[in-house]
């Protein structure tokens, strides 16, 4: 689509088991785009795209509901429940075949919508991806806090060009989408990826929200394995660090088994307990953590080389496709 006056925007967002929160997101973001479309800042053809992943609720029937109401509306939804990346991508594979820039941002209404007036902002200046960043984390707990600052320290110790506090709240412009069809990868990871895009950015500030309704589909398990995927989808770091480990743990053992070696001399041990501790020490531990590193890597390997699908779209609403 060649670039127009005002812009078509594309307003993204996946959903899972979000029948409560709809109404009222799609009430707030609609009223949005209107005084967009008044003002004269985007175009009468922006549109929301709602992506159903698999929900197990009456999320697809809500969408449709609101569709009804609302042709601006639109949705798809995945032939089965596949992640919020994998939902947040196939919205967004899907939004710029109409758009001239697509904004993800979450059905939960916790990223602020009204930084979207300063993101098209930005994205007029000439920014063609354009990042909401949470502004502080003082409405988060303790544990959730630090536990973030520790993942994106870590990021940055392993090489990961990411932003600070930054989620999937951000406006993405056609090319740089063109650009994101480009990587096809499984392990998705897209706070990795679009940084990797390389092209003009900018950064609006925000302060989060509450939900509107519902509980967040990201407990601890889900962060963990999120933080994890995000880690070895784009550093071989841990594959080093085992390096590291083995020689760290040698020597370990080397002092162990001169401690070993003395109690055995003078007499205070007891028979098998010398080769006990040397094999407990230095074998349980190498062995036990390069396999569990080395596997997860060979995990996403698997699931690469077979280039399945990353996902498939049901049924649709509003969209030929």
């Amino acid at each position: 689509m060649e670039s127009i006056t005002p812009p078509v925007i594309a307003i993204v967002l996946p959903c899972y088991n979000e029948e409560k929160a709809l109404p009222e997101t799609i009430k707030v973001l609609s009223e949005l785009c209107g005084s967009l479309k008044k003002d004269g800042r985007i175009s009468e053809k922006s549109f929301i795209i709602c992506v159903d992943d698999g929900s197990s609720d009456k999320t697809w029937e809500v969408i449709d509901r609101l569709h009804q109401k609302d042709k601006n509306v639109k949705g798809i939804t995945l032939a089965h429940n596949r992640g919020h990346q994998y939902a947040l991508l196939a919205g967004l594979m899907t939004a710029k075949e109409y758009c001239n820039a697509a904004i993800s941002i979450d059905a939960d209404l916790q990223d602020d919508p009204n930084a979207i007036v300063e993101m098209l902002d930005k994205f007029n200046d000439g920014a063609e991806i354009v990042y909401g960043v949470r502004s502080s984390r003082s409405s988060d707990t303790w544990f959730k806090r630090n536990s973030a600052r520790c993942f994106y320290k870590l990021q940055s110790i392993m090489g990961l060009q990411t932003i600070y506090d930054h989620a999937d709240y951000r406006l993405m412009s056609r090319r740089a989408l063109d650009i994101l069809s480009q990587y096809r990868e499984c392990n998705l990871f897209l706070r990795g990826i679009v940084p990797l895009i390389g092209l003009e950015t900018a950064i609006v500030y925000y302060n989060r929200n509450p939900r509107v309704a519902g509980e967040s589909k990201y407990p601890l398990k889900k962060m963990l394995q999120f933080s994890i995927d995000g880690i070895t989808s784009f550093s071989a770091s841990p594959m080093r660090w085992i390096f590291g480990l083995g020689i760290g743990l040698l020597l370990l053992d080397i002092m162990v088994s001169i401690y070993v070696l003395i109690s055995y001399l003078y007499g205070e041990t007891v028979s098998g307990w010398s080769s006990l501790m040397l094999s407990v020490w230095f074998l349980g531990s190498i062995v036990l953590i390069s396999l569990g590193v080395v596997g997860e890597y060979i995990g996403k390997i698997f699931t690469e080389v077979k280039a399945r699908p990353r996902y498939n779209i049901k049924n649709s609403i509003g969209l030929e496709l």
